[in-house]
């Protein structure tokens, strides 16, 4: 049996409702971040800069070994971007390995590494070949294994847990034709029969989905007696009957990935088999990415740190008018940029994975903005990495290789990033979630204040709340540490970190004060002015990782042999930071936004149609959005397991 389908009719207000229904409402712990948005700096909670436990690091290191060991003897990335797959045999290496259990409880016959060295690990399979990094994160950071670890029963940890630390691949479906980041309008539904769900849907861009063998699938329960609804997560066997794997998708990058289209026709799936109660499916997986994030800036540390290496022996390798190139000031600055946000990146994603690790802050927002500042940084980086390369930087490997030079494959990492901006959360999508999260505060006290749908009753008790507040709040945003000469000073060393804390202070401040300006000022539409809270999330961001930055050069000056090095690197890095800071600061208030706006009113009424007059389209025939209806699927199945 199943429900009538339809796509479900959902309204702006309703939209926001089930996201807001799905956020994690609580702060019971700590949050660097949030603090930070607030106009707290504090710096308590990231410095001294965590470390794991020496057992902890024994056994990452000796994993990081072993994989780079099979990395450097049994991965051909040219050959996986070539035929665009993962030979088979590479996979069966790395479920051998135990690649496939690095976040599993080693009671579940997993390898049981932190975070800290999880990310190491996807850092240095994604240096071989992206598409393997793809492949392990998607598997243990969105896949079964996290939502397991955080929301399944005892018995669901021991039946699927063994199977994906050594030989199941697994994979995440929430993503829909006609759904992307607004998850209300799910349309695959599970519908209740006895013990059983009946699932009946089309997913879309299942990473690993083509060859996985367990599935984690977001589906709408109706609601019905003794039976509360929503959207539900299920574990899914993938060779159940009904289920189709109908296309493999290739993409600009990341070639070798098996991402796919799954058509779920009357699959019954036992109640067992359900992740948390209903209706807890997106909590489930916000709360799931909030540390799954994290994968996604190990690539972008790793493409930073290939990237540097390039341009180092490139740029010394190469002269022009009678020198190498490095030594040009215009190349130079691009080196510096590129250097310095490598460090900064590193020092974020380890920052982050530490204290996801510890586990005694809320790290939230710091994953959020770890995912959007790697994504963004990492393109910029391999961008300027194909600028440095010229002519040779558009050629590919293999073009390279063919006339009988190095075959460096800078346009390939260039394709394989850009991905990193869009999934898991796109930037826009990110700047609107962490903006929620800064202004939860603000939210919590004056929320009723600002709703138009709120009573005059309402709204009064909301003013009182929201005077006690501000009336404490406000006053601590007019001076602070910042201000003081001599605060932060150990971090002067004979390079001097410290005047860049007490600019972070000082900022913070300022952009706490900002947004609270804007909200006196636009009150119940704030959340409408997209361009502003997204320059106040990147602002947020740059903050955060100079922050990162001096407290992870004064973890190696402390540590290690380079740490003189690292306090060059964080200073060059806070440098540049702030110049982008101050640049967001002043397109808070002088953009082009309003006018921005009235153009595109223009452009979508056919106001400017004549300005694509003189083209032809290569487009092909063929609907916007495919059609998803549920029913029997009519084409091949190209599901390949491997065994």
């Amino acid at each position: 049996m199943s429900a009538p389908q339809h796509k479900p009719v959902v309204t702006e207000r309703e939209a926001r409702e089930v996201a807001e229904a799905a956020r994690e409402q609580d702060w019971r712990k700590p949050s660097f971040a949030k603090e930070l948005f607030l106009g707290r700096f504090r710096l308590d909670l990231i410095h001294p800069h965590p470390m794991p436990p020496d057992e902890d690091a024994r056994r990452g290191e000796e994993f990081l070994a072993r994989l780079r060991d099979f990395c450097e003897t049994k991965v051909d990335g040219a050959l996986i971007e070539r035929e665009a797959r993962i030979p088979d045999e590479v996979i069966a290496g790395l479920k051998e390995l135990g690649a496939l259990g690095m976040k599993i409880d080693t009671k579940y016959g997993g390898l049981g590494l932190t975070q800290v060295y999880y990310n190491k690990a996807l850092a240095l399979a994604g240096s071989a070949s992206p598409a393997i990094g793809v492949l392990l994160s998607a598997h243990q950071s969105i896949g079964v294994p996290q939502p397991l670890k955080l929301f399944g029963t005892q018995e669901q940890k021991e039946a699927f847990l063994p199977r994906c630390a050594r030989t199941d691949i697994s994979a995440f479906l929430l993503t829909e034709p006609d759904v992307g980041s607004d998850p209300a309008r799910l349309a695959t539904s599970a519908v209740p029969d006895g013990d059983d769900y009946i699932l009946d849907g089309v997913k879309l861009w299942t990473t690993n989905g083509v060859v996985a063998d367990l599935l984690v699938v977001m589906a709408r329960v109706p609601r019905s007696e003794g039976h509360k609804g929503g959207i539900t997560a299920f574990v899914v066997e993938t060779d159940s009957p009904g289920i189709t794997v109908e296309n493999r998708n290739a993409f600009m990058g990341l070639r070798g990935i098996e991402n796919g289209v799954t058509r779920f026709h009357q699959v019954r799936v036992p109640a067992a088999n359900r992740i948390g109660p209903e209706g807890a499916g997106l909590k489930i997986a916000l709360t799931t990415l909030n540390t799954g994030r994290l994968s996604l800036p190990a690539s972008c540390v790793a493409a930073g740190k290939w990237c540097l290496k390039i341009a180092r022996e490139w740029s010394a390798a190469r002269e022009q008018w009678g020198k190498p190139i490095a030594q040009h000031e215009a190349v130079g600055a691009k080196i510096s940029f590129i250097a310095a946000t490598t460090f900064a990146l590193e020092a974020v994603l380890d920052l982050s994975s530490q204290m996801a690790d510890e586990d005694r802050n809320d790290i939230r927002i710091e994953g959020a903005l770890a995912k959007l500042f790697a994504s963004e940084m990492g393109w910029l980086i391999a961008d300027e990495l194909v600028q440095i390369r010229g002519g040779r930087g558009f050629e590919t490997a293999a073009s390279l290789a063919a006339r009988g030079e190095r075959a460096v494959p800078a346009e390939q990492v260039l394709r394989d990033l850009r991905i990193n901006r869009i999934f898991e959360g796109s930037t826009e999508i990110m700047h609107l979630l962490i903006a929620r999260e800064a202004v939860d505060a603000h939210l919590s006290v004056a929320g009723d204040l600002i709703d138009p749908e709120k009573t005059l009753s309402d709204k009064a008790k909301a003013g009182a709340q929201a005077g006690v507040f501000y009336a404490k709040w406000l006053p601590k945003l007019v001076a602070g540490p910042g201000q003081l000469p001599n605060s932060y000073s150990e971090f002067k060393r004979e390079v001097d970190l410290s005047g860049h804390l007490r600019y972070v202070e000082r900022t913070a401040r300022k952009l706490a004060r900002s947004t609270f300006y804007a909200m006196s000022r636009w009150q119940g539409r704030m959340e409408t002015k997209q361009g502003f809270l997204g320059r106040i999330v990147d602002i947020g961001a740059e903050l955060f990782a100079m922050s990162a930055v001096c407290v992870r050069a004064e973890l190696l000056r402390t540590t290690e042999d380079h740490g003189r090095q690292a306090y060059q690197l964080a200073d060059a890095f806070c440098h540049q930071s702030r110049i982008r800071v101050e640049e967001l600061f002043g397109r808070l208030w002088t953009n082009t936004d309003d006018l921005d706006r009235k153009v595109v009113k223009g452009v979508m009424s056919g106001t400017y149609e004549w300005l694509e007059h003189g083209i032809v389209d290569p487009s092909g025939e063929g609907p916007w959005i495919a059609d998803a209806t549920p029913g029997p699927s009519e084409r091949e199945n190209v599901h390949r397991p491997i065994r």
